[in-house]
């Protein structure tokens, strides 16, 4: 099914954005230990940069980790029952899922533009970044694993209704 697939891209590139913040997140917390240990000069911005880019890496990663289905499953209950009964039930549970992330989505951005008209720093540190960017990646990773969501949903619902395309992931 084409959104499904379109979907499914979008998943792909979210989770390849992760991993490519995983190496700037390595050379900064390097930058720190050595400013620290060595210079004995502790930079005001590693705390903060650390915890937005581990959870940017976290958030672009919600989407792609459920397209590649590395989320945690009760096997026991897929290994008894029929194909199209374990479809059922996962198709409820990601029409759940999607309806409860569609809101926090929806909320989430409503946020970020409150935080951007305040001006609103984190608090945390002498650096005290803006935080409407983070809040941005925050409304983005929901969004797309609302997305996956429901991709997930039609997924299932096609095999509940015996339309389920052949190939490898059904």
């Amino acid at each position: 099914m084409p959104i499904v697939q379109l979907i499914g891209r979008l998943s792909l590139w979210s989770g390849r954005l992760g991993a490519l913040l995983v190496l700037p997140l390595v050379l900064a917390m390097v930058f720190e230990v050595v400013s620290r240990y060595v210079f004995s000069a502790p930079t005001q911005w590693a705390f903060e940069l650390s915890y937005m880019m581990m959870g940017s890496i976290f958030l672009l990663g919600l989407s792609y980790a459920l397209l590649v289905n590395q989320h945690v499953n009760v096997d026991f209950i897929h290994q008894a029952l029929p194909r199209r009964a374990v479809a059922v039930i996962d198709a409820v549970g990601y029409i759940l899922l999607t309806c409860m992330l569609a809101w926090l989505t929806r909320t989430l951005i409503s946020n970020v533009g409150d935080v951007y008209r305040t001006g609103e720093g984190s608090g945390l540190s002498a650096w005290n970044p803006k935080i409407w960017p983070y809040r941005v990646i925050y409304a983005l990773g929901f969004g797309l694993f609302a997305l996956q969501c429901a991709a997930k949903a039609i997924e299932n619902l096609l095999v509940v209704f015996g339309r389920a395309p052949e190939g490898p992931n059904t």
